[in-house]
């Protein structure tokens, strides 16, 4: 019998009779440099799986220059789908004197019908090989089958309900004690929702009193779950109306609230939620003490094996309830409703999970006077950096005046900025359009947004100067389309995030597309017809993976105290074979993704 290393998928997909049937019927080959170990048109007889060496992909029907199209070393498996589909498409040619283990096309043939998972690994696309990816990191804790079967009435908080003749500034008061962010309002048998931003809205936007009763506002229609529904279709609930919370219902009445941070914080800790911690700080203090749990919190994330985008969204809350909560210690309450502390860069999409450089800025109302807004927004800086925040290098913050102003400012700022067209001034309108809102009035930051659109969205000359950052950094794929391998890593932030993302964000702005999270404007250009929707998920995959790769480098330095490697570096040769084939699927996506943002923004003439 011969041993071989069977702890990777696709082997991970069968049982344990199912691996020894691998070790029992497999051979062991050598092949000589440049000798051809499966030609195009040949049928397929063995399944190859690399032992040492490396393996070339030769596309036949191509020129010389452009024939080798893949790349396989040791780990990487080969020749699957030239059984599947009966001859080879390709050649495949050792490139240098390799060893493979040799799987049988009968044996190969037999485990597929035996296991419908290992067989349908080989016909699978970026997202799902991608989920098992995931899967396979799951370590222990609340794992994602203890997620699956744990039940609403696990995770969800008592809800506040009050009578419909309850004055705004009485549902305020009760919404503070009770640390909550919305509340139900009772109308005989039925009842609706408010939250916190309705209030503000009643308040600023619609000029109510603060006596007004709460019968008088607009109530959110409530999407409800019983107490015994499974936790993950609360989530899903969520996740297809786009809100952040359900009503627990039971009998036609209201026995609870689940928020989508706790569904997300439920992984982390049955008996210990950081979100719920970051709420209760009653200090700068202990809002600092709940701000450094968070690379704990990522920690735990990702080794239970959660979705990436829901781990993307937990965190993104718990930091903009952290700056918030700054924000309430230092700023006088008068001056809430018309200010408005905006986040940019990648906080502001959703996207960044453990905290980076400051990227924030402020809006004022035109009507407002503020004398020590200045001193306030430096010691509000000051105080983001205790809390594990580091300054912006290019000095993007609150304490720098170019960052604030009042609404008619910020728009002749960006009527500048798109006169402009500098690179510069591109780059402010980038960071922009990333813009969301944390803290204070958001309708504020929503007026700036709208001028923005309008200034921007039909500027073809603008659309096609603004595009061009995707061709700033090179792909990290060598001529022949394979990875390139050195020994410092490539470069994943600027080979295959800022490609997505600003892409992405480009054509968001061009469709006028309001969402600042780059999977959410996805989804919208796919809707919009501007994308095609398999394009699309393969896009948010592709994106997904990027951000992993690059987390795990962020974790790793984090644990390691003194480390000076860069994190968005990735070492090729320290993946695993199905980290480097789904690398290098990913890669191959943004370089299509950029070839046609080059076609619709005439890059090519740039």
């Amino acid at each position: 019998m011969i041993d071989i290393d069977l702890s990777q998928p696709p082997f991970t997909l069968l049982d344990d009779v199912g691996r020894e049937r691998v070790r029992q019927g497999v051979d062991l080959a050598y092949f000589d440099g440049d000798e051809i170990i499966l030609e195009a048109g040949q049928p397929g007889e063995y399944v190859f799986l690399i032992h040492k060496g490396e393996v070339a992909e030769i596309d036949a029907t191509q020129p010389a220059a452009r024939e080798r199209i893949g790349h396989y070393t040791q780990g990487d498996l080969f020749g699957a789908i030239s059984i599947l589909n009966g001859k080879s498409r390709y050649r495949f040619r050792a490139e240098q004197e390799s060893l493979c283990y040799l799987l049988p096309r009968a044996l190969f043939l037999e485990l597929c019908d035996g296991y419908t998972p290992f067989a349908e690994f080989f016909r699978q696309t970026l997202a799902h090989k991608a989920r098992l990816l995931t899967e396979q990191r799951a370590e222990g804790g609340v794992t994602m089958a203890g997620f699956m079967l744990a039940s609403v009435n696990e995770c969800m908080r008592e809800p506040l309900i009050v009578s419909a003749d309850t004055s705004i500034a009485e549902a305020v008061a009760a919404i503070n004690e009770q640390h909550a962010d919305s509340l139900l309002v009772r109308r005989g048998q039925s009842h609706g929702m408010i939250t916190k931003t309705d209030l503000l809205n009643a308040l600023v936007v619609d000029e109510r009193g603060r006596d007004t009763p709460l019968e008088e506002l607009g109530n959110t229609e409530l999407i409800t779950v019983t107490p015994e529904k499974y936790l993950f279709e609360a989530l899903v609930i969520m996740t297809r109306h786009k809100i952040e919370r359900v009503v627990v219902g039971q009998e036609r009445q209201p026995v609870g609230v689940v928020e989508l941070t706790d569904v997300l914080s439920y992984f982390s800790s049955r008996s210990y939620v950081v979100s719920l911690q970051v709420e209760q700080a009653d200090s700068l203090e202990a809002l600092a003490a709940a701000s450094q749990r968070t690379p704990e919190l990522v920690s735990a994330l990702m080794a239970q094996g959660v979705k990436l985008r829901f781990a993307m969204g937990l965190l993104a809350a718990l930091n903009g309830r952290i700056i918030n909560k700054a924000w309430g210690f230092l700023v006088d309450e008068r001056y809430h409703a018309d200010s408005c502390l905006m986040v940019m860069g990648s906080e502001g999409r959703g996207e960044q999970i453990l905290k980076t450089d400051q990227d924030n800025g402020l809006i004022l109302d035109d009507r407002l006077e503020w004398p020590n807004c200045a001193d306030r927004m430096q010691h509000l800086t000051e105080t983001l950096i205790e809390l594990g925040y580091p300054p912006c290098p290019g000095n993007i913050m609150v304490s720098n005046p170019e960052w604030v102003g009042t609404v008619s400012q910020w728009k002749r700022r960006i009527s500048r900025w798109v006169e402009a067209r500098d690179g510069d001034t591109l780059m402010k309108l980038a960071i922009m359009l990333d813009s969301h809102a944390v803290a204070g009035n958001p309708a504020l930051l929503d007026d700036v947004r709208a001028d923005l659109f309008a200034q921007c969205a039909g500027n073809e000359l603008l659309l096609s100067y603004f595009a061009r950052a995707i061709l700033r950094f090179s792909m990290p794929l060598t001529l022949f389309g394979s990875l390139k391998r050195p020994q410092h890593g490539i470069d994943i932030k600027k080979g295959g995030i800022f490609p997505i993302v600003h892409g992405v964000r480009v054509m968001a702005l061009e469709r006028g597309i309001q969402p600042t999270s780059t999977l959410e404007r996805l989804e919208a250009l796919a809707e919009d017809g501007r994308l095609e929707p398999r394009f699309a998920e393969d896009l948010a995959e592709a994106l997904s993976l990027f951000t992993e790769l690059r987390l795990k480098q962020q974790l790793a330095r984090h644990e390691a105290e003194g480390e000076t490697s860069s994190p968005d570096r990735v070492v090729v040769q320290e993946l695993s074979s199905l980290e480097r084939d789904l690398l290098r699927e990913a890669l191959h996506i943004v370089k299509d993704f950029k070839q046609r943002l080059s076609h619709r923004f005439h890059l090519e003439y740039s």
